[in-house]
């Protein structure tokens, strides 16, 4: 995938940060956090962040700061929702420690902060900085999971057999205390060349073990390459960023611990499941045009699954592929149970399991909620009262952050590719074929070799060849509107 990227810089960067400003207004996007919001974030920061463990520790407040926890985020991350041990288990097999922010100890239930996150639901991104669902002063820094600082979490344990199966799990409240704060590129790096300690060295093998157990239950984790916007030194430009094996066997303890919490609800009988229907067959025969169009070899034996795990996003074709098949993960959603009834739906058809977010609570409105109903599960407890009365209104606040995030990621991408653009209507460029409209097979949208820019294209004489590389002419691009168009050459 192209990696070179295209820069914007003096009065244009200027005219671009005034055009993100507009874009926050026009979404109703929130602003600075009311000061009795403030004002409570502090006083919680002062109260909890440097918590001194009692000397004969009980269950709910156990000192596990001796546990030698790593965080593995981007460089410039400091909100850490996670840190984890990874550790042969004697006998065989191995322990995978996950410690998790534990934003509810510092949000009290119906207070001014606790009401301002059920307001923004989640932290939203954009070039110009994020909106975070907590005041900074607690996501990143009283909360977050920061090296050498003691921290409350909610310190998971699982243990897994050789094969990666998990036999055991438990979460309970502890104080922790990370140290090391790792990027996904040093890990990759120390992994590949042999010079990893083995507690980040294990990364790679239990990852792998999970990815060859989603494979066997048919799940499907799409690595499909990421447009972004990155600004350096006031410079916006355009990029793809293609995962790598570090980020994936990273999701995998992630996705574990996810699957690892809705078994624990299901159990208890009650709580809040991430999950996905089943693609209608519809989609999936879309798919397989796709394919064909692509020249991308897809027996009528093998699964889609199976599929997609054999596939390089690397090649552009394949990246076309991928890109189509996140089609198949729209119409995610959140179920929630109480009583012991059975949830409908209750798997989550991508992972093909039931699954709860439940490991970024710094972030994310309803992680907070799972982890609380988790620890009561595993103590043999109910539920906090605040958490029960939340629970029929979450899927539909999530549902709408969801909505408003994913709008608000499109919306600026749109933006920095029209403002790098505008100059250069006029000019052709090579793209390829990425999608085109069912019954507008005319339409359709192409993916630039270089920039880095995915935009909606138009031809006046012929259908576009779904899967072919074509040069096309840029025809608008006007960052009031926000909008790109391409026309075949």
């Amino acid at each position: 995938m192209p990696r070179r990227h295209m820069h914007m810089t003096g009065a244009e960067g200027a005219a671009l940060r005034a055009a993100l400003r507009e874009l926050r207004t026009r979404l109703g996007l929130p602003e600075a956090f009311p000061p009795e919001v403030l004002a409570e974030a502090e006083r919680a920061a002062t109260r909890t962040a440097t918590p001194t463990p009692t000397p004969t520790p009980t269950p709910a407040t156990a000192d596990a700061t001796d546990l030698p926890l790593f965080t593995i985020d981007p460089p410039t991350s400091v909100d850490l929702d996670q840190a984890m041990h990874l550790a042969r288990r004697p006998g065989g097999g191995y322990r995978v420690h996950y410690a998790i922010a534990d934003v509810a100890a510092f949000v009290t239930p119906g207070g001014p902060l606790d009401a301002e996150a059920h307001r923004r639901v989640t932290t939203l991104y954009l070039p110009d900085g994020k909106i975070p669902l907590h005041p900074t002063v607690l996501s990143e820094s009283a909360a977050s999971l920061l090296p050498d600082r003691t921290r409350p979490a909610l310190l998971w344990r699982l243990d897994l057999d050789a094969d990666g199966r998990v036999e055991h799990t438990d979460v309970r409240r502890a104080l922790v205390r990370s140290r090391a704060k790792l990027d996904y590129d040093g890990v990759q790096k120390a992994i590949d060349t042999g010079t990893a300690e083995e507690p980040v060295a294990l990364l790679k093998a239990i990852g792998t073990l999970r990815e060859a157990l989603e494979a066997e239950r048919g799940g499907v984790s799409l690595s499909v390459p990421e447009q972004e916007v990155v600004e350096r030194a006031g410079r916006y430009a355009l990029a793809y960023r293609l995962p790598l094996p570090a980020n994936g066997w990273n999701a995998q303890i992630s996705l574990m611990t996810g699957m690892a919490a809705a078994d624990l609800m299901l159990a208890s009988g009650t709580g809040i499941l991430r999950t996905l229907p089943v693609a209608p067959d519809g989609a999936v025969g879309r798919l397989r045009r796709a394919a064909k169009a692509l020249r991308i070899d897809w027996p009528h034996h093998v699964p889609y699954a199976a599929l997609v795990r054999s596939l390089d996003p690397r090649l552009p074709a394949h990246a076309a592929f991928l890109q189509e098949c996140t089609t198949l993960l729209r119409g995610a959603g959140y179920t929630v149970f109480t009583d012991g009834h059975t949830p409908d739906p209750a798997l989550h058809a991508a992972v093909a399991a039931p699954y709860a977010h439940c490991t970024a609570p710094l972030r994310r409105l309803v992680d907070r909620y799972t982890g609380e109903l988790c620890v009561a599960a595993v103590a043999g407890a109910r539920p906090p009262e605040w958490v029960t009365a939340a629970l029929e209104a979450l899927p539909g606040e999530m549902a709408a952050g969801t909505r408003l995030a994913n709008a608000v990621e499109r919306e600026c991408v749109d933006l920095v590719e029209a403002a790098l653009l505008k100059d250069r209507v006029g000019e052709t460029f090579e793209a390829t074929v990425i999608d085109v409209k069912e019954h507008e097979p005319r339409v359709g949208t192409v993916h630039l070799e270089e920039p880095a820019v995915v935009g909606r294209v138009e031809s006046g004489s012929a259908d576009l060849p779904l899967g072919d590389r074509i040069r096309v002419r840029l025809t608008r691009a006007d960052p009031g509107t926000s909008k790109i168009l391409f026309a075949t050459a």
